[in-house]
């Protein structure tokens, strides 16, 4: 048995239990309460004295973000030797730079933040999963360590399977050039051809105009790090539909779909169904809606991995 002590917040329960069953993490207990007016108490019930100690939370909203760095704050302020936050999903990705005067960069604003967690008496770092832009990893100040992992291996898997059991060809592809890199590389590592999709932004609308690649009879297997809404999905879909796919599957990592946003997808008949990391505690729920249509890749042994190497 390992014996770091892993907390998680709130909606991380199930990723901590995970990791405490294939890494054998001691669980460390909370006792939570939420006040009439929304505030939220917390109190670190475990010995954390010396110890080191890792906490498993998001940042996809600014309550989740707060309760990871006050979480993480009371685990230093107990005496913790290292610290590891672990954060599957780190939220407004997207917001990485200013684009218009005056823009926030809220990506940036959210690690210093971070970064302002009090030094545990030996180290603190930061564990990320597939940031949507790589670059945010730098954004991590003073003595906190930022350490970026991949489901790349997951993704791999499953894409493998995939070509093995269809009769015919299966191209790789994604919604548009900005992720051709990295499709471009697990097409490799597969063994297959990698395709992507032309955008072109008029009168302030972004449509797909063409794709790269033949696809006509072939299995597509579109790849994005991270489905929101699912609009650039549709629209590359569509452009690969109207070429000739023959069948089409989505993989994400982080899977936010908001809202309505998934039977929007399946409802566009598009898809056969939607592969999705646990990196958020949604593409649970909505698996154990439509199991047949949301399949869910566990990703804990990503982050046990790490630290049996560290």
């Amino acid at each position: 048995m390992d014996s770091r002590l892993i907390f998680a917040t709130e909606r991380y329960g199930y990723m901590q239990a995970a990791m405490c069953r294939e890494k054998g993490f001691i669980p460390g207990v909370l006792e939570r309460t939420r006040f009439p007016d929304g505030e939220r108490y917390l109190r670190i019930e475990s010995d954390v004295k010396g110890k080191d100690v890792i906490v498993v939370g998001a940042t996809n909203d600014d309550a989740a973000t707060l309760e990871l760095f006050d979480l993480a704050t009371g685990l230093t302020a107990c005496g913790a030797a290292r610290l590891s936050m672990v954060i599957p999903y780190f939220g407004y990705s997207t917001q990485e730079r200013a684009v218009r005067k005056g823009e926030v960069v809220t990506a940036k604003a959210r690690a210093v933040l971070l970064s302002s967690v009090p030094r545990a008496y030996l180290s603190n770092e930061v564990v990320l999963l597939d940031l949507h832009t790589a670059g945010i990893s730098h954004y991590f100040e003073g003595h906190l360590h930022s350490v970026h992992l991949s489901a790349h291996s997951f993704v791999l898997d499953v894409v493998r399977k995939m070509a093995k059991s269809f009769q015919g060809e299966t191209v790789v592809a994604c919604t548009d050039a900005g992720r051709a890199k990295w499709v471009q590389q697990l097409a490799n590592d597969a063994g297959l051809t990698a395709a992507f999709a032309y955008k072109a932004r008029r009168a302030g609308n972004v449509t797909t105009t063409g794709i790269n690649a033949d696809v006509r009879d072939k299995q597509v297997i579109i790849y994005d790090d991270m489905i929101r809404t699912g609009g650039s999905l549709l629209q590359a879909a569509a452009a690969y539909k109207q070429e000739g796919a023959k069948t089409l599957t989505a993989i994400t990592t982080h899977a936010v779909l908001p809202g309505e946003s998934l039977a929007k997808i399946k409802a566009s008949g598009l898809f056969s169904c939607l592969y999705a990391t646990d990196s958020l505690p949604q593409a649970i729920e909505l698996a154990a809606k439509d199991p047949s249509f949301v399949k869910v890749l566990p990703v804990a042994s990503v982050f046990t991995s790490f630290f049996k190497e560290a």
